[in-house]
């Protein structure tokens, strides 16, 4: 009897292992539909075609998330949608296109200090509630120094805005308070997903927006984000920013005509994914800034850029590069920039790269390895100057460069040979 027992119990355990994997259907959580809400256009859940429309989709969602959805057309964008925890933007294709507004600026005429919620102005006119700025002055006017946010009143010539001054700035050094602004920003959220639309950062009509704080997309202090099959065209900074992240992924998406870096990853981001994308015509198609650790960078083109295809530095540490296309590039086709030991991009991969053509501004390297990286590898990539000769030799190695691993490269027609040491 007592065998039987055991029998018995071991087959229902298997019996109930077989079928102890299948999704249960609403037996204790009720099952809730994904919410979403409509943006733009009279059939739409929100009319209008601005980002107050748009923010004002994102605040109505429920505490568990769900989805604003963007119909076609243009969106006036004088500030950023300000995203939240668990939600996915969605537009409706490149049709959907969300536009900067002309940019403004004004010096203020009395100093701006660390901790205020206000700023003193010349001229307020072109200012109005709702609209983003940005605050500088000649010693405080790039990354960490720059202060942004949103303008919350305007009484006669003083603006008050939503995020406290981080600097003392100095109006008899050039103070100046501008309108730029991201269109859309990411701030210390998790679990959302960007898609399916074009960004116009109307450059042309816009004061340059600092890179560190803003972009196209600014993704800041936020993990679990995927932004694919955006374009994001001629804004006057970044195209898509993120710093202080984990577990970016940007896929699939067109970076164009941006006065700054198409793609910076930075101040902490490890493991970036970023893959089947086209940086082009910016001033660097990808700048991985400090700290981007464990990474990948895959099936990218990176081309006709001011500057380099691709920049690395700054414990850049444990990235792979797998076939990317990088080339017709102003200056080398990627640049490592030369740190110290302690601090140099170490056991960087680039394997299956096309590297081709770069140089075209001042006549630079396929790859140009400054500083001191530890144990890069180079393997079976294409290395070659096919055109104009800009790209002077296929490799270039520092004199205090640690060696290099080389291994079944096919390099070819440059100038100067196709691996040069500086003695």
């Amino acid at each position: 009897m007592k065998n039987i027992f055991w029998t018995l119990l071991f087959l229902g355990g298997g019996i109930f292992a077989q079928t102890g994997d299948f999704t249960v259907d609403a037996l204790v959580d009720p099952k809730k539909q994904d919410p979403v809400i409509t943006v733009g256009g009279v059939n739409a859940d929100i009319q209008g075609f601005t980002n107050e429309a748009i923010q004002m989709a994102v605040d109505a969602l429920p505490p568990e998330g769900g989805t604003v959805k963007i119909n076609p057309g243009e969106f006036r964008m004088k500030a950023p949608v300000r995203l939240r925890s668990d939600m996915k933007l969605v537009g409706s294709g490149p049709e959907t296109i969300l536009k900067r507004i002309d940019g403004y600026h004004s010096k203020y005429i009395i100093d701006a200090d660390f901790g205020e919620l206000k700023v003193t102005v010349e001229d307020p006119s072109g200012f109005e509630t709702g609209m983003s700025i940005q605050v500088t002055d000649d010693h405080n006017s790039s990354c960490w120094d720059v202060t942004t946010g949103v303008i919350t009143d305007i009484v006669d010539n003083v603006l008050y805005f939503d995020t406290y001054l981080i600097r003392d700035y100095d109006c008899e050094q050039n103070g100046m308070v501008t309108n730029a602004g991201s269109c859309v920003s990411a701030m210390e959220i998790r679990n959302v997903h960007i898609s399916g639309f074009t960004i116009d950062g109307n450059k042309e009509n816009n004061d340059p927006l600092d890179g560190c704080n803003g972009g196209g997309i600014a993704i800041i202090k936020s993990k679990d984000i995927t932004v694919e099959n955006v374009h994001v065209r001629d804004f006057n900074g970044e195209g898509i920013t993120w710093q202080i992240t984990e577990n970016i992924t940007v896929r699939n998406c067109e970076i164009s005509g941006c006065t700054n870096m198409g793609l910076h990853p930075g101040s902490g981001s490890p493991k970036s994914l970023i893959t089947g994308n086209n940086s082009h015509h910016n001033e660097v198609g990808l700048f991985i800034c400090w700290r981007v650790q464990h990474s990948l960078v895959e099936n990218n083109q990176f081309h006709h850029n001011a500057d380099c295809g691709i920049s690395t530095g700054h414990k850049d540490s444990d990235v792979i590069f797998d076939n990317n296309h990088i080339y017709n590039n102003g200056g080398d086709g990627v640049f490592f920039r030369g740190e110290d030991s302690k601090n140099s991009p170490h056991r960087n991969t680039f394997i299956n790269n096309t590297v081709e053509n770069n140089g075209r501004k001042d006549g630079m390297y396929g790859f140009a390895i400054y500083g001191n990286a530890e144990d890069i590898v180079l393997k079976n990539n294409i290395i070659r100057d096919t055109e104009q000769g800009t790209q002077k030799a296929g490799i270039f190695i520092d004199k205090n460069t640690p060696p290099v691993t080389l291994e079944n490269n096919n390099i070819s027609g440059h100038s100067l040979g196709k691996v040069i040491h500086k003695e």
